[in-house]
């Protein structure tokens, strides 16, 4: 079996009566989006996405950080090919009951008729949603000019349209993330006019401040917005969602937690001959019990 036939048969996965149940989930996710706030976690391989499905979570989100840090790869569209990401995507959005959205990077291409090709194939891995980001990854000019990046957003909403898959668009400003020396208004100026091209969601991953989030929400009304939050910035789920945010991810942020107890464990085992990085570790017993109970509720 060829790479596409496997992602094919990933990514059509049918119930016992025949009825493909991403139509399902997909209308889920939009109803997520109506009112209130959720928490969108992101996994980054089968086993996390269980278990955060175990834990009660309404949706989740891939991580292109996580997924590439997995394969011994830095996060980069050079790095991780379009092929490894959809059939990452796939994997995840076939092995949990809820809707799930793609990290997708900056679309797996550069025009806009590139971007429109990679978002048709990634709506065709089951996905609920997906998000395009305008950083280019040129230090030199770190986001597309903004009249490109409003024609590969509108170029994804037409993509998604001609699917009649009703998968939800996020539009990614990336002006905090690349030092812009003022993210804040020109994330506000990027999200606005990626709303008017048709995303349905307006992301501006690493805004902080109080003000700041709440101004963003504000600027975007009614869409909703989506907050990144990595590290503890003071904030709860209470606090955030009193400021109109509409949707939380977290990004890498699960995947780094695991990558810090792994290193600093093997970092003390190698430096000291110490075992006391092992200590607090998740216990043999409450990992494998938990996949086994779950196992038993798959169908398979």
């Amino acid at each position: 079996m060829d790479n596409t036939e496997q992602r094919n048969s990933t990514s059509n996965v049918i119930d016992r009566d025949g009825s493909v149940q991403f139509d399902t989930r997909r209308q889920q996710f939009r109803t997520l989006h109506e009112g209130g706030c959720f928490v969108i976690p992101n996994p980054w391989d089968v086993g996390s996405a269980r278990y955060l499905q175990h834990l009660g979570f309404q949706a989740l989100a891939t991580t292109s950080a996580g997924f590439a840090f997995s394969q011994g790869l830095p996060d980069s569209d050079l790095a991780v090919s379009r092929d490894q990401s959809l059939a990452h995507i796939a994997d995840i959005a076939a092995a949990v009951d809820l809707p799930v959205n793609a990290d997708f990077a900056s679309g797996y291409g550069i025009d806009p008729s590139e971007v429109a090709d990679s978002v048709t194939r990634c709506v065709a891995t089951g996905v609920a949603g997906l998000s395009v980001e305008d950083a280019t990854g040129e230090r030199s000019a770190p986001l597309y000019d903004l009249p490109i990046a409003v024609e590969r957003i509108r170029a994804a909403r037409q993509a998604i349209d001609q699917s009649r898959s009703g998968v939800l668009l996020t539009a990614r400003a990336e002006c905090y993330l690349v030092g812009h020396p003022d993210a804040f208004r020109e994330s506000v100026r990027r999200l606005q006019a990626y709303a008017e091209a048709g995303a349905d969601v307006l992301f501006a991953p690493g805004a902080q401040r109080t003000e700041e989030i709440k101004a963003l929400v504000e600027a975007v009304q009614p869409k909703p917005f989506n907050l990144l939050v990595v590290r503890d910035i003071g904030l709860s789920v209470g606090d955030i969602a009193a400021l109109g945010v509409r949707r939380i991810s977290v990004g890498g942020a699960l995947a780094l937690t695991a990558w810090g107890g792994f290193m600093r464990a093997a970092q003390s085992l190698k430096s000291d001959g110490s075992f006391a990085g092992l200590a607090g570790s998740a216990s043999y017993a409450d990992v494998n019990d938990f996949l086994a109970a779950d196992l038993r509720t798959r169908d398979i």
